[in-house]
């Protein structure tokens, strides 16, 4: 294995390691898990930045998603769909990563969950490291399948079913009296329509 190889997985074992210290740590202090949304921010910056200073044009390189960052991450990958900056999404895990699946839906990118470690430095230089122009010419990784459920706004949970505030948006996991973002009063819930009619209809009499 070249030199360069065995330098990156170090690096990436060292990075994975350093990771768990601070995850164990954040859940001490009650941080539950990486800050994605922060990374996300800070590179959309830099880029805008790079953008501004000249005619170059960066290439965009890319833990477990945390639910409560669900409102930053999905403003992060509209304001880079918005930018026309593709996010490419290389994760490694056991699972799949739901926000970073959107990320590179959403965004036109690239999402890869490598299914051979070894090969990692492979796929960061033959599907990463390739400009949009030469990407139109290769037989790039697809998606089976993408994640699109979303993160409720008052539990920070992921979830299957939910409320909707038709005027900012907000989704809730139970029905609310009012909206908690923007202060939108809600109608009653169905299902308690449905109760509150059965209340009062009367019993006919035999």
């Amino acid at each position: 294995m070249p030199a360069r190889c065995v330098n990156l997985l170090q690096k990436l074992e060292e990075f994975v390691i350093k990771d768990e210290q601070l995850i164990k740590e954040g859940l001490r202090e009650g941080i539950a898990s990486s800050l994605l949304s922060g990374s996300l921010s800070m590179a959309l910056c830099y880029i805008q930045r790079v953008f501004r200073s000249g005619p170059l044009h960066p290439q965009p390189r890319g833990s477990s998603d945390g639910p409560e960052q669900y409102v930053a991450i999905m403003n992060a990958i509209f304001s880079a769909q918005r930018s026309m900056i593709r996010i490419d999404s290389c994760y490694m895990g056991s699972s799949n990563s739901a926000f970073l699946q959107q990320a590179s839906y959403i965004t036109g990118g690239v999402y890869l969950k490598p299914q051979q470690p070894n090969g990692l430095f492979q796929y960061l230089s033959t599907v990463f490291a390739t400009d949009l122009h030469s990407r139109a010419f290769l037989q790039l990784p697809k998606s089976l399948g993408v994640d699109f459920r979303a993160s409720c706004f008052c539990h920070k949970k992921t979830i299957d079913l939910g409320y909707i505030c038709s005027v900012c948006l907000s989704i809730f996991c139970k029905h609310h009296k009012k909206c908690s973002t923007c202060g939108s009063v809600f109608g009653q819930a169905q299902s308690d329509v449905n109760s509150t009619s059965n209340k009062k209809r009367k019993t006919p009499e035999t």
